[in-house]
């Protein structure tokens, strides 16, 4: 198996949510796709160094239909010199019927490594198949404060810890387990996969398995992946 295997993205939707590496899985499946699509459903940084092509456009069909350059990314406007707007869920489910692979980036974490939704988020399309709630496993005993944790008192809401305590493996696992964290608005016939990036040691490896373990005492998911994304092979285990 893969890392395209593993996350169940070689046709479909998918779709990522959480922190500590939505962007960088994104280009790592792309890379590795046969004719991917690439866009938000949320603002995206720009992402023109890992695709061949971004096009602007209201309609993203018709790109894609007219496309010859791949991975190709598709978004409605650049909003800023140093990011895109996303599509509406609708639009995104539109495309379900497209034969392409298509990575959806569904929310925000201002660069930390974990988070818990708002209640504006995920936006997640209707279509999705796949979707990856993400965390950073560096995260496994560092304080819960706003340096690498987007939403300090939503995750708080959720794990019972308070801002500054040590966040443990059980603590990610309640997070990505949870109907108001990393399964929150999947659809009923989508995948949930999550994922845990950045094992680039033993150490952090035990830490993910840890977690992992959690995660399935907790939620009904097919696998728990382990990975560093940014690595030349970047799937380290399946769980």
């Amino acid at each position: 198996m893969d890392i395209v295997d593993a996350l169940d993205a070689r046709r479909g939707t998918t779709c990522f949510v959480g922190a500590g590496g939505k962007k960088t899985s994104m280009a790592t499946l792309a890379r590795r796709l046969d004719r991917a699509v690439v866009t938000a459903t949320v603002r995206i940084p720009i992402f023109d160094g890992w695709v061949e092509e971004v096009v602007v456009t209201e309609s993203p069909r018709t790109a894609i239909d007219g496309a010859s350059a791949w991975p190709l990314g598709v978004v409605p406007a650049q909003e800023r010199p140093d990011r895109y707007r996303g599509y509406d869920p609708e639009t995104v489910a539109d495309l379900a019927d497209v034969d392409h692979p298509i990575l959806v980036k569904a929310d925000g974490a201002r660069m930390r490594e974990f988070k818990a939704p708002s209640d504006r988020e995920p936006q997640l399309p209707s279509t999705a198949s796949t979707v990856v709630p993400i965390a950073s496993v560096h995260v496994v005993g560092e304080p819960l404060t706003d340096a690498i944790v987007h939403r300090v008192d939503e995750v708080a809401a959720i794990t019972g810890l308070d801002p500054g305590d040590e966040i443990r493996p059980q603590d990610v696992a309640a997070v990505l387990a949870s109907d108001r964290g990393g399964l929150k608005d999947a659809p009923a016939d989508a995948a949930t996969i999550p994922l845990l990036n950045m094992v680039d040691d033993a150490a952090l490896e035990a830490s993910a398995r840890a977690v992992a373990e959690a995660i399935h005492d907790r939620a009904d998911v097919p696998r728990v992946v382990l990975a560093e994304m940014r690595a030349d092979d970047p799937l380290v285990a399946v769980v």
